[in-house]
């Protein structure tokens, strides 16, 4: 039995020191040499893990999929797999590098805003933050590349405009300036669809800008759900979110404003006759059950409807665009 060493000493005479057997069966066993995390393989999946996870990949394919949509209405002929897998990657490396430049400017209030922003590859030491601008550079320069010389040049300038609003306009300048920093900053991830019809029709046509539309203001309130459940981890911060600048009550009314507002722009494309009765139907649907988690997030306040809105919010999102392929290629 091991012996207790909680016991108070006797006064006069210093405390009894554990014996050395006990320290050391409580030191932390040295690293095994099999132990893969401490290989040099090991080491690299790690390095490749964390650089990996500069890009935002679950942001990344939420992306993609109205890029994809769009590539498959624009024109009656299905576009080649080799245009579409060129538009899709480069796509992923203008969001990835943009994200990878967030990571690398926000490094500083990401280590001060909890355990789940402070586990991250620059505020963990997984990645120098020097390593990290280079990689979202080279990121964000290949894309330009590949769209410019392998797609088109409106492509191209699309992805430009997304990388300096989401840089620019967003990390260097709203985010810790405006609580409308979401809104006009938002804007980066509406352009993807734009990217998509472009690079198979070669034109913007108005159908492309109400897409364009639909996900502008879908993003305030996917985001803003999300802020209500951390917005105490962006006010230690310092970072202007609208739950830390105007309160959670006045988030709610605007999350409930901007969910109509999305749902009727979503409607557009039927009345420009760029989507049928399918595409309203089932638009229609997702987006009255967004509302409904809107106005229930309103009037009950609890962080479990925030957190059912915000990941909601996803799948609506992926749910419109697979509705409107749906519309336009399996229907009419």
């Amino acid at each position: 039995m091991e012996p207790d060493t909680t016991t108070a000493s006797t006064p006069g005479r210093p405390p009894p020191s554990i014996p050395p057997p006990l320290r050391r069966e409580r030191e932390a066993p040295p690293p095994s040499a099999s132990d893969p995390t401490h290989t040099d393989w090991g080491r690299a999946i790690a390095l490749i893990r964390a650089y990996a996870s500069l890009t935002k990949p679950k942001v990344i394919l939420l992306l993609e999929v109205p890029t994809l949509a769009a590539m498959l209405v624009a024109t009656p002929d299905l576009p080649s797999p080799w245009l579409v897998a060129v538009t899709l990657i480069a796509g992923a490396l203008a969001a990835g590098g943009s994200a990878a430049i967030n990571c690398w400017f926000d490094r500083d209030i990401d280590a001060e805003m909890g355990s789940r922003t402070s586990r991250r590859a620059i505020p963990s030491g997984a990645v120098s933050a020097n390593s990290a601008l280079a990689f979202g550079i080279v990121m964000a320069g290949a894309s330009l590349v590949m769209l410019a010389g392998l797609v088109n040049l409106i492509a191209a300038g699309l992805a430009a405009v997304a990388i300096v609003i989401y840089v620019g306009v967003y990390t260097l300048w709203l985010k810790r300036s405006s609580p409308s920093n979401i809104v006009l900053g938002g804007a980066a991830g509406a352009i993807p669809p734009l990217i998509g019809w472009a690079a198979v029709a070669g034109e913007l046509p108005a159908t492309a800008w109400m897409l364009f539309a639909l996900i502008f203001f879908w993003t305030p309130p996917h985001f803003w759900a999300l802020a209500l459940l951390i917005h105490d981890q962006y006010a230690r911060a310092g970072v202007p979110m609208l739950p830390v600048v105007r309160g959670e009550g006045e988030t709610r009314r605007q999350i409930v404003l901007y969910s109509l507002q999305m749902v009727a722009v979503s409607m557009l494309p039927v009345v420009g006759g760029g989507a049928g009765l399918t595409f309203l139907a089932g638009a229609g649907a997702l987006g009255a059950y967004f509302i409904f988690l809107a106005i229930r997030l309103a009037r009950s306040k609890a962080r479990a409807d925030a957190s059912r809105l915000f990941h909601y919010s996803m799948l609506y999102l992926v749910g419109v665009f697979v509705v409107l392929v749906v519309d336009a290629r399996l229907v009419f």
